[in-house]
């Protein structure tokens, strides 16, 4: 059972190559966003790999929903940093759409590919606030950043 579920993993990294590789190919701007894109695969790899118990998380309550909010909130700011380096204008809507709406949907894919996809881990509704709460507050640090940048 275990194979089959690292047989799933690296089929989710090669769609998301396949994916990358063929937005790239129709002239999108992804090739300005590679800190991004490795923050987002090491978020799957994290989400995905069958960890064991981590002892000292179990003495910090609510350790599993910091860690998402963590990891989205640095997603968030890395999207957003990388966003107004190779955009001449600093801010519009579709900046706000990348930031929030990109890291949370894919929360929402990772919880469900867990739930569905993996026996070791398990999805969470929680888990997909966790991650829209550190992606707020991600584009809060990246919109602050960028004001004071100025």
């Amino acid at each position: 059972m275990y194979f089959c579920n690292k047989i799933t993993i690296f089929n989710l990294f090669m769609l998301h190559f396949s994916i990358v590789k063929r937005l790239n190919a129709k002239g999108k701007r992804l090739r300005h966003y590679p800190l991004s894109l490795c923050v987002g695969l090491v978020i799957i790899v994290l989400s995905l790999y069958p960890f064991g118990r981590i002892e000292l998380a179990e003495h910090v309550p609510l350790a599993d929903k910091w860690t998402h909010m963590v990891m989205y909130g640095v997603l968030a700011v890395v999207i957003w940093w990388e966003y107004t380096r190779s955009h001449d204008h600093r801010y519009d809507v579709r900046l706000v759409v990348w930031v929030l709406l990109l890291p949370i949907v894919l929360g929402g894919a990772l919880e469900l590919a867990q739930h569905y996809l993996t026996t070791y881990r398990s999805g969470e509704w929680l888990d997909l606030v966790a991650d829209a709460i550190g992606a707020a507050v991600g584009a809060l640090v990246g919109r602050l950043g960028s004001f004071l940048r100025r």
